[in-house]
């Protein structure tokens, strides 16, 4: 999810442990655990940091290792050990509301397309379900009118626990909307391979990745009609030289560790050649705007690389620092 909902579902979830009495009745642990589910909430993503870095080491690890099954682990103990210590309280209720908030942030990642490596270090496998957008308007609005509830006077404890019985109902009908497309999709294709299913920030409209044994399809369903937008063929890497080369290339490796599902292409010119590789679940305006490109000169020598989101050729080429052709 975005920063602003894992923030809002820090404030819920401290709300939410005032329905322990033990926590409603004290004051400076109700303060503890809140301060505990805020950083708890957004712990997992301090990887983001490594945007600071370049493009490939985000990809390749945000939402990798900070959201495995050992760091909810760590991340609490961190977090609880540090608030017992300022607030001299009880490190129990800290850590058990510490650990359910950063249990949570995992948790509903995995619901969308992006997903996390949540099974580490059992697998290295992405998990995306792929049934709620990274920012979803009414999971946002309904924990924004939760805290303006609980700032008004309603009881936080029940004002939260109301929202997340709705929220749970809202995922359960998020589901059977998926399934319903994904079941469309089988009966218009009898060679299914994987369905990657994208929800945009509309409720009725979701971009879609069909893979068949022969080709990849690139869809839109929106208001329960499927609409086929792009067909690609399905092609095998080639195993050829410039290809295995530009797979050295870090920002190509890192693409081709998180995309599960994508075209490529190989140009040649006169002085270099250049690898692309295309992200399929991500359609925007005619565009696919996730990739990786790596060009390299008559000798195989990588001269420039990129991996990341682009929405335009021209600014594609003032990524790559494109060598005259």
């Amino acid at each position: 999810m975005d920063t602003g909902t894992h923030v809002l579902m820090g404030f819920a979830l401290g709300g939410l442990a005032t329905l322990d009495p033990t926590i409603a009745h004290d004051p400076t642990l109700a303060h503890a655990v809140l301060i505990g589910t805020l950083l708890g909430s957004q712990a997992p993503d301090m990887d983001t940091v490594l945007k600071l870095k370049n493009n490939a080491k985000y990809i390749r690890n945000h939402r990798g290792i900070t959201h495995s099954i050992p760091a909810l682990f760590v991340w609490t103990l961190l977090i609880s050990v540090v608030l017992f210590y300022v607030y001299d309280t009880s490190f129990f209720h800290v850590a058990l509301w510490t650990w359910i908030a950063v249990s949570l942030h995992v948790f509903v990642d995995i619901f969308n397309s992006y997903g996390t490596q949540a099974l580490r270090p059992f697998s290295r496998k992405w998990v995306a379900l792929g049934i709620i957008n990274t920012f979803d308007p009414f999971i946002f609005i309904i924990h924004v009118a939760g805290v303006v509830l609980w700032l008004s006077g309603y009881h936080a404890g029940y004002t939260f626990l109301s929202v997340y019985i709705v929220l749970i109902g809202y995922y359960i009908i998020r589901y059977r909307q998926q399934q319903a497309i994904k079941q469309k999709l089988k009966q218009m294709f009898s060679d299914v391979e994987q369905i990657i299913t994208v929800p945009t920030i509309k409720w009725n409209e979701w971009h879609l990745a069909v893979t068949t044994s022969t080709h990849f399809y690139v869809a839109r369903a929106q208001s329960g009609a499927i609409d086929i937008l792009d067909i690609f063929e399905k092609c095998p890497i080639p195993n050829i030289p410039v290809i295995e080369k530009a797979k050295q290339d870090e920002n190509l490796a890192a693409f081709l560790s998180f995309s599960p599902v994508y075209r490529w292409e190989i140009h040649e010119y006169d002085d270099h050649y250049e690898v692309r590789f295309i992200d399929l679940r991500y359609r925007s305006k005619d565009y696919y705007p996730f990739v990786a490109v790596v060009q390299l000169d008559r000798d195989l020598n990588i001269v420039s690389s990129y991996t990341g989101w682009i929405f335009s050729e021209k600014k594609l080429r003032k990524k790559l620092e494109l060598i005259p052709s």
